[in-house]
């Protein structure tokens, strides 16, 4: 039987490739380019991690994790004519943070487990995950990342990823209800960012004087 942090990664995987084929619907693209980004997307967060872990690259070990990919950017390739394109922008966004919340803390979670750099690690290691696959997406498909913008992108992601390891350190025996409720914050946080618009405080963003 498949542990609980193996599902959730499966999740993020279609969560991530189905960002991808969204995000070149309006480009026109072909089945096998958004297919190849799709991929790419999908498992470029969690290659990132287990790089920098030192472990095998997960989908090497389990090719389902690439058979996933590949089916739910096929799917999503032929449904997207379903939604125009602002439906289609929006869908991106909110399922792109449903992707990062998952790998996020499936990564908080994998590398807890392998005592790696605890307390502080898990949590970067979350944020990278998390925000890995999406910053692929942006830049190959030529698109401003999330991640320049003011939006509440990364920073939901950093309170999930903190709560979770509080709760591995306090609560370990509830590991997956914490992780369940960790997922939901940080979509909470981030769906509610692209519902009402929610950006990053004016005070906290670089300020550069105009010449003259």
């Amino acid at each position: 039987m498949q542990s609980f942090s193996y599902w959730i990664g499966m999740a993020g995987i279609t969560a991530f490739a189905v960002t991808a084929v969204l995000v070149l619907a309006p480009k026109g693209i072909d089945l096998f380019s958004a297919t190849v980004l799709g991929i790419i997307t999908a498992v470029g967060g969690g290659t990132i991690r287990d790089l920098i872990l030192n472990v095998p690259v997960f989908w090497s070990l389990d090719l389902n994790y690439l058979w996933v990919a590949i089916g739910a950017s096929l799917v999503t390739f032929f449904a997207e004519s379903l939604f125009t394109r602002r439906e289609i922008f929006r869908l991106m966004l909110y399922v792109d943070g449903f992707g990062a919340a998952l790998f996020a803390i499936q990564t908080v979670d994998k590398s807890w487990a392998m005592d790696f750099g605890r307390p502080l690690a898990p949590v970067i290691l979350g944020i990278v995950t998390a925000i890995g696959g999406g910053l692929l997406r942006d830049v190959l498909s030529g698109r401003q990342t999330l991640l320049m913008t003011r939006e509440l992108y990364a920073t939901p992601v950093l309170i999930g990823c903190t709560l979770y390891v509080a709760l591995l350190a306090w609560i370990p025996d509830y590991r997956s209800a914490a992780a369940l409720c960790c997922v939901g914050i940080i979509f909470a946080l981030r769906a509610a960012a692209i519902r009402w618009d929610l950006t990053v405080p004016h005070w906290l963003m670089t300020k550069v004087k105009e010449p003259g």
